[in-house]
């Protein structure tokens, strides 16, 4: 053979092989497990699908997000998820029994624009969102609605039914903040205080919601004057005409991130998918059907001022809020339910 005929047959092995190595990437296919419902089929539009159109790997979306079974998925040594969505409390178990693995920050964010506050060691925030008081202008003087939690408790100057969800998780702190403890002093909660505070407003709660489509309703039909709610829940009802507002002030500002198992099978795929939820344009497009932003450089910036200034994350409403402690709660929750359960039926 001659020498010509060696290159162009090492030429066509190697084309061959860099052919091959690009179909099985895009034969690829990372399955990443979030909360379902009409959340996803957005995600999947504007994210998920052209993930896949620019990078020839294929999105498998699953749910619900469940933190017993990464447990058993990372013990049994069985992962079936490449990434998942993790509540705050969710990343304070999962880091300690070590069921994720590191973020490599050096490619997710290679130029170090994330602010510290959106990244941890094992994962990454996703989404915010915030539990604040929300209200029907239409019951109230204009410009007079309540604006605070203790403007909730004082039922004198803001008369009219209330709705709570059924969970002492945010309503102790409610209640402290109705009582005059500053946001930055919340923790740890004085739960014999916030009880006690919590007696003041139960005869004026008439509806204890369980679901975030029934506070909607509650207010929609006039049932309540006034109730907690996801900030989510209220801008599309704003836009509709509806005559509801919120505040943010004494909101409990949470965080969703994204986690990516230990033992997952494709973890360098999952942190380049992570790196697309970090673009401000996808992210604009995101937030204007869907008002619960991360921390995405840049995003506010290209936001209308008006849009930026109903969502959690806008400097002013970040301001106005408490961080939720999920650590706190994770030690606490079971127990302070129960008390919570028993409460209710006094």
């Amino acid at each position: 053979m001659t020498s010509l005929s060696v290159r162009a047959v090492v030429s066509a092995a190697f084309v061959g092989a860099a052919a091959m190595a690009a179909a099985a990437q895009a034969q690829v296919t990372i399955t990443v497990n979030g909360s379902g419902g009409g959340l996803a089929q957005t995600i999947t539009r504007i994210y998920e699908e052209p993930f896949t159109r620019a990078t020839g790997i294929k999105v498998r979306a699953t749910a619900p997000v469940s933190l017993p079974k990464l447990k058993a998925m990372v013990e049994s040594g069985n992962v079936e998820w490449d990434m998942t969505e993790l509540g705050g409390s969710d990343v304070i178990e999962a880091t300690r029994h070590g069921w994720l693995q590191p973020v490599d920050w050096s490619f997710v964010d290679p130029d170090g624009k994330l602010p510290a506050i959106a990244r941890l060691p094992n994962a990454m925030v996703t989404a915010t969102f915030s539990t604040v008081l929300a209200y029907r202008t239409d019951k109230f003087p204009a410009g007079k609605g309540p604006a605070s939690w203790a403007d909730f408790w004082n039922v004198q100057a803001f008369p009219g039914p209330r709705a709570l969800q059924s969970s002492p998780v945010g309503n102790l702190e409610f209640a402290l903040l109705a009582d005059g403890v500053a946001p930055d002093k919340l923790y740890p909660l004085d739960v014999e205080r916030a009880f006690r505070k919590l007696d003041q407003i139960k005869p004026h709660v008439t509806v204890w919601w369980t679901t975030g489509a029934q506070h909607v309703q509650l207010l929609i039909d006039g049932e309540v004057v006034m109730t907690s709610v996801w900030n989510g829940r209220i801008t599309p009802l704003r836009r509709e005409g509806k005559p509801v507002a919120i505040s943010y002030q004494g909101g409990a500002l949470q965080l969703s991130y994204w986690g990516i198992p230990k033992g997952a099978k494709h973890p360098k795929e999952a942190m380049t998918y992570m790196r697309t939820r970090l673009d401000p344009e996808k992210g604009k497009q995101f937030v204007s059907e869907v008002p619960y932003p991360g921390f995405i450089p840049g995003l506010i910036e290209l936001l209308d001022p008006a849009v930026a200034r109903d969502l959690p994350t806008h400097p002013d409403n970040v301001a106005m809020q408490y961080r939720f402690d999920p650590q706190w709660w994770a030690e606490r929750r079971a127990p302070l339910t129960e008390r919570w359960n028993a409460w209710l039926l006094q």
